[in-house]
């Protein structure tokens, strides 16, 4: 057999390649034998072909076509045919080619499609093969095909053998070349998109469900959303540098992932959290427009949205206001969303505060795809006689709610397992009042006059058919209770549009955190954002109402990046260490050389580090960041496809100095 080369990628051939000869490389995703002539669907990463063996075009190649099961990887070569018809349905009067050719069926022509097998819905499809003579007729419900020809002076109505779920699905591979490159053994799911398998068995055999076409398809959207990132930065004047993966542990937020050092016993390097300091001595250096696609790392138990291990696209930029960060991330996003996905994306972003978020959303990460937003209600019920309300405010609480639309039809049974909801995050109660035609209705209604009850549906902008659902407790119970619920009846109602991409900036954080168990400040971003010009001063007289330059973006109620003005004078830090109470011993000890290096002429500077890995998942609409990272971690931090980690030698860990010692249960 002559040495075979690949010329077509699987899911490239069309209808106007017919004719032509084609070679083709791939997996068999499924093989048909119909009692002499068999049918393989040939796939690779940009589609399926339907490959024909026939042994009156070739003997050998059907003969060994016998031995051929999924997943074997074949090289194949023949001719590129338009796929012939299939049986002949009916014969009828030629009269009806001028309704075809101009994209109609007639009602005359309707009834050649009668008995049940091939009955037609009302969403049909006529496309013209050749002008008076040739027509493909497509059942869109259905997805059955019917090819219409003229022969002689009649129309002949023939069963499709067309696949309009394929884009390659009006030809197929007559085949006169086979050659069977490796075999395989039956696969431990199907290599298929709608798959009901354990997650832990596609991680584990992560080779072949990386074939499946979804996971192919994101792979695909990866790498021109990295492909988009970099062309874009390019443009916008930025440099790509990488910096060390091994660095200096300064543990903040989340545990450092470790790795210990052979040629100097005892001490460790850290794994990057993310490339902060190494990016703002960039901007020390004289690069004035940094970035990088990094991997980075942290050491906590995963989730949903997050992984041991992940990747950002990380900026920043010399003498750049908020402003200047904001409107090239923007358009970063655009470029992205709209070059690996097809999404539009329309910029400006609209932009609300910190303190608006928290206060309409209970959070800073709002989803703005539908309202049902929080409203305080702290100062109507403050002379009520509901002493859940007026307890909570005596308390230095305060009462909130939302209303639901079409909530009143609620049962008692939807409301307590909605105040079940509530309890989870530590809210005592859930009143309610439902709003009706004719007035209020609820156990509490007695404690409040008609007048209040009026004042508060009107704040809450509440119609009959709704109910008003309240939480009174901390304003920190009260926000995440409230917040929680508002995602979750968004859900449950299917008030969300998954249509739709909210892009939304939020801004005006404050400076700093306290931490009443400990009794200090934290940094609410890191200890390296910059107060507002207008915030410093407050560091001396009022720290804790300080706020920062530091931006979040949010889509679709998920956090994609978060960014700042970072600190470039020496004062201003040296402050901001002292309210965090790090002594002068401390700060040489984690971050003397950067401290240094600030006090060497470093200029203004700001940057952002967008996800990648959740802005995969918002475009492929995913739900979980392992479905669009090739070989994720489990959520105990595994990796099932290799084993790691895994134990070592006791001579591998003599080597580095560090002993062993587990206690035994």
């Amino acid at each position: 057999m002559p040495e075979m080369k690949r010329t077509h990628y699987c899911g490239e051939l069309r209808l106007a390649d017919a004719g032509t000869s084609a070679r083709l490389t791939g997996w068999v995703a499924r093989r048909r034998d119909h009692g002499g002539v068999i049918f393989v669907d040939l796939r690779d990463r940009t589609g399926i072909t339907q490959v024909v063996f026939d042994p009156e075009i070739d003997l050998d190649s059907h003969q060994l076509a016998h031995q051929i099961r999924n997943e074997f990887v074949l090289c194949v070569a023949g001719s590129v045919r338009e796929r012939v018809e299939g049986d002949l349905l009916a014969l009828t009067d030629r009269k009806h080619q001028a309704d075809l050719d101009a994209g109609h069926l007639s009602e005359d022509l309707k009834s050649t499609f009668e008995d049940d097998r091939h009955s037609l819905s009302t969403d049909i499809t006529v496309a013209v093969r050749e002008t008076g003579s040739r027509w493909l007729i497509t059942d869109n419900e259905s997805s059955r095909t019917y090819a219409a020809k003229v022969v002689d002076d009649s129309l002949h109505i023939y069963q499709g053998t067309i696949n309009p779920e394929l884009a390659t699905g009006e030809i197929e591979l007559a085949t006169d070349q086979l050659e069977i490159l490796n075999r395989a053994e039956t696969p431990p799911f199907p290599v298929e998109d709608d798959i009901d398998t354990d997650e832990e068995i596609r991680m584990t055999y992560r080779y072949v469900d990386l074939r499946r076409p979804k996971m192919q398809k994101m792979l695909s959207v990866r790498h021109k959303a990295v492909l988009a990132a970099r062309k874009y930065m390019d443009e916008q004047g930025f440099l790509e540098i990488e910096t060390p993966i091994l660095m200096n542990s300064t543990p903040e937020g989340a545990r450092d992932v470790l790795s210990p050092s052979r040629l100097n016993a005892g001490s460790f390097y850290a794994l990057p959290q993310s490339p902060q300091q190494f990016k703002q001595i960039l901007m020390m250096s004289g690069v004035d427009r940094y970035f990088q696609i990094p991997r980075c790392f942290r050491d906590e138990d995963t989730r949903a949205d997050r992984q041991l291990e992940f990747t950002q696209l990380d900026l920043e930029m010399s003498f750049a206001t908020v402003d200047e960060v904001l409107e090239v991330s923007e358009g970063l996003m655009k470029r992205m969303f709209e070059e690996a996905a097809g999404i539009p994306v329309p910029t400006p972003f609209p932009r609300i505060s910190y303190h608006d978020s928290m206060a309409r959303f209970g959070n800073d990460k709002p989803d703005t795809r539908f309202g049902m937003e929080l409203s305080d209600l702290s100062d109507l019920v403050a002379d009520c006689d509901f002493k859940v309300f007026t307890g909570a405010l005596e308390r230095k609480g305060q009462v909130k709610g939302l209303a639901v639309p079409g909530g009143a039809a609620f049962s008692r049974k939807e409301i307590e397992d909605l105040t079940d909801f509530v309890a989870i995050y530590k809210a005592r109660g859930l009143a309610w009042i439902k709003v009706t035609e004719k007035g209020f209705e609820s156990s509490i209604v007695k404690f409040f006059s008609e007048e209040t009850l009026k004042a508060v549906a009107e704040r809450m902008e509440a119609k009959p058919g709704d109910i008003m659902m309240f939480v009174a407790d901390q304003p920190k119970v009260v926000a995440d209770a409230l917040s929680n619920l508002r995602l979750h009846l968004g859900r449950q109602l299917e008030l969300i549009d998954e249509s739709r991409f909210d892009f939304l900036w939020i801004v005006d954080y404050p400076l700093f955190d306290w931490n009443e168990d400990e009794n200090r400040y934290e940094p609410f971003h890191h200890l390296f954002t910059a107060p507002a010009d207008d915030s410093i001063p407050l560091l001396e007289t009022d720290p804790g109402n300080a706020q920062s330059q530091h931006y979040d973006l949010v889509i679709n109620g998920i956090e994609i990046c978060s960014g700042s003005v970072r600190i470039h004078r020496w004062d201003i830090q040296q402050k901001v260490l002292e309210l965090l109470n790090i002594g002068p011993e401390e700060v040489e000890r984690r971050y003397g050389y950067f401290i240094k290096a600030l006090q060497h002429g470093t200029p203004p500077h700001a940057g952002i580090a967008p996800g990648l890995d959740r802005i995969l998942m918002l475009m492929t609409g995913e739900e979980n960041i392992r479905e669009v990272i090739a070989f994720p971690k489990t959520q105990k931090g595994l990796c099932l496809l290799t084993s790691a980690p895994s134990a070592v030698t006791d001579e591998q860990l003599e080597e580095l100095s560090i002993k062993v010692d587990l206690e035994q249960e």
